[in-house]
């Protein structure tokens, strides 16, 4: 019913390390080849943790959208823009708080885990107890029906699917509907209204699933509806009304296997991480201070990997070959601990190669990077002044 469309954001922290790279970036270089994909930064949400302190913001903002573009992902491909430039994210929060019961914000995983972890914070506050709910806007505002996300964050998606639902009924009945899809079906023409009848019946009356994908296939097929009874077509198959906020789905991503230098999650919070862009000597001296297997007190002594933080960066960056030689060479004293991390040493620093090249242009033209976000905060403006406009109407606020 409405574009294929992936949307991702992150929160403006400043310059991103290793984790974000292979966690989250090298997976938007890909998407951004299948499917039309909106980036964005979420600098609206870093307040809800942050409000104390918000002079970075911007500052982390540009430094954070560099490493994207040094990363790979690339604006002809993709939309870059930033949350605070897109107003209309903000009208649908509120929109949308009118309708959303308190205890299903409450219900969130996340609420209350992060406020046992931030426990420095004071986050009894709406904006924090609400966030989930403009996240939820983030993705109803641009109908995106694919959100990457990992397995921690697959109960935010349902709560904004719950949302999508709830909004949808609520609004979606508009006078007379049955008799406005009864008159849009007409418009398929003889056969085709016929089978849309049929397929209707298989899903209302049997619970048929591939009666309820054939018939969207159909309506999606069709070039002669209008937005308003392509909604009321998609909406009358399953019994509803109107579909104005699409329910998105899950695109599940593998979780980062990058570890930190101390084998913990890598995280500028534990202090462990090593930055994209990191200077090279910087980047070497971390490897070779890593803490290794603390049963290798000499060089003679044999080890044993798998107690090894260096292990999990061998994981990552070695192939079958290295990690064989690792293995053995440990097991057996026959290689130092500085000798099992120079192969993970040169593959990071290959890997940063590129990086570096492609964020040159944008550090030394600071113009380059705002006339990409600029092309990108309009395009995002665009498209959810389209959703906007279908929710005014259906909530009684399109004043002419």
């Amino acid at each position: 019913m409405f574009a294929d469309r992936v949307l991702s954001g992150m929160r403006p922290t400043g310059h991103l390390h290793l984790g974000h790279y292979h966690g989250v970036l090298k997976n938007w270089v890909t998407l951004q080849q299948q499917y039309e994909c909106l980036f964005f930064v979420a600098d609206w949400h870093a307040l809800t943790t942050h409000y104390d302190s918000p002079e970075m913001i911007e500052q982390h903002t540009w430094e954070m959208i560099i490493d994207w573009l040094a990363a790979g992902v690339d604006p002809a491909q993709a939309t870059l823009f930033i949350q605070s430039k897109v107003p209309a994210h903000a009208e649908l929060y509120l929109l949308l708080s009118m309708i959303t019961p308190l205890g299903w914000l409450e219900r969130v995983p996340t609420y209350k885990d992060q406020q046992e972890k931030l426990t420095e914070k004071d986050l009894s506050t709406y904006g924090f107890l609400g966030y989930p709910l403009l996240q939820s806007a983030d993705i109803l505002i641009y109908r995106a029906n694919r959100v990457p996300v990992g397995e921690d964050q697959a109960p935010h998606l349902e709560f904004t699917r719950e949302i999508s639902r709830r909004f949808n009924h609520i609004f979606g009945k508009e006078p007379g509907f049955e008799d406005k899809a009864e008159q849009a079906i007409k418009k398929l023409g003889s056969k085709r209204s016929k089978l849309y009848r049929e397929l209707r019946t298989r899903y209302q009356e049997q619970g048929d699933e591939s009666a309820l994908e054939e018939a969207r296939s159909l309506l999606d097929e069709q070039q002669n509806l209008s937005l308003g009874d392509r909604e009321r077509l998609f909406g009358y198959l399953e019994g509803g009304g109107r579909v104005i906020l699409a329910e998105p789905d899950t695109l599940l991503t593998q979780a980062s296997r990058m570890p930190g230098l101390d084998g913990q999650k890598m995280s500028k919070s534990y202090d462990n991480t090593i930055s994209l862009r990191e200077d090279a000597d910087s980047i070497r001296k971390k490897i070779r201070t890593m803490p290794t297997d603390p049963a290798r007190i000499r060089r003679t002594d044999p080890g044993d990997p798998a107690k090894c933080p260096v292990w999990s960066f061998h994981a990552v960056y070695s192939n079958d070959e290295v990690r064989n030689w690792v293995q053995q060479g440990c097991k057996n004293a026959s290689i130092g601990c500085l000798e099992c991390k120079q192969p993970v040493i040169d593959a990071i620093l290959a890997e940063q190669i590129p990086i570096c090249e492609r964020a040159k242009m944008y550090e030394e033209d600071p113009a380059l990077v705002r006339n990409i976000v600029a092309d990108g905060c309009e395009k995002a403006n665009k498209l959810a002044e389209e959703t906007m406009r279908d929710v005014r109407q259906v909530m009684g606020l399109n004043y002419s």
